[in-house]
């Protein structure tokens, strides 16, 4: 296939639930982490074991010249990227009235900025390619709104107008640009929601990230190329 694909925030969870799925169906892997890539060593072992290509990039997405510098250099030292999934993002969860400036702009220059600084230094040299494919991760908290996270929420639903945008300016260039909305996914960040939520979900179980990897590597499919500026929910039937 020797098509290869970045994936930001993929040292754990559903970034590496997707690194993991893609590799299995033969596209060369891009990891990502925002500190220290030795850190994700084990899991660039475990990909090389399935015979495709594998490297890892440290940057934060929220840091703009880091982000950018970073990137055109991978891209000149390895070519472009077939395709990308923005994965990588943060929460901090409090009552809006006790929200410090902080807890609004680390979460907002991560989730949302990170949009820009990420795809901002790939984009032409996508759209020059003529073919590529973009999946966001968004969630059901920018969708509907969620009590204590107000920040997260609004950087979801950034992402989401985002997609939108972007979609229409390079679907000429068959570029497709999607979002998926998971709901409650069970990952370390999930170990503590509270029973009564589960119990709000129609399908009353969290979802896998195995189920959202696996929507991931159809985005990323040929067979998926009349799918753009599409937000597609992954959340048991929640209620939006």
């Amino acid at each position: 296939m020797n098509k290869q694909v970045l994936i930001t925030g993929s040292s754990r969870g559903i970034g590496k639930e997707t690194a993991l799925y893609l590799a299995r169906n033969g596209y060369n892997i891009v990891l990502h982490c925002s500190k220290d890539a030795g850190r994700l060593k084990s899991l660039e072992t475990e990909i090389a074991n399935l015979g495709v290509k594998v490297r890892s990039l440290a940057f934060d997405t929220g840091n703009r010249e880091e982000t950018e510098s970073v990137l055109l250099d991978d891209i000149e030292k390895n070519g472009i990227y077939y395709g990308v999934v923005l994965n990588a993002g943060i929460a901090r969860d409090i009552p809006f009235p006790a929200m410090e400036g902080d807890d609004w702009d680390d979460v907002l220059r991560t989730n949302l900025d990170g949009f820009y600084n990420v795809l901002k230094p790939l984009s032409l040299p996508m759209i020059q390619a003529r073919n590529g494919r973009i999946v966001v991760m968004s969630s059901i908290s920018g969708q509907c709104g969620n009590k204590g996270q107000v920040n997260y929420s609004a950087s979801k639903a950034g992402l989401i107008g985002a997609v939108k945008a972007l979609s229409r300016e390079v679907a000429k260039r068959r570029i497709t640009v999607n979002c998926i909305a998971p709901g409650v996914i069970k990952t370390d960040m999930t170990e503590d929601i509270p029973e009564d939520v589960i119990k709000q979900i129609p399908l009353k179980r969290m979802g896998t990230t195995k189920e959202v990897a696996s929507l991931v590597n159809y985005l990323m499919s040929e067979d998926a190329g009349y799918i753009t500026g599409q937000v597609i929910a992954v959340n048991g039937g929640m209620y939006i």
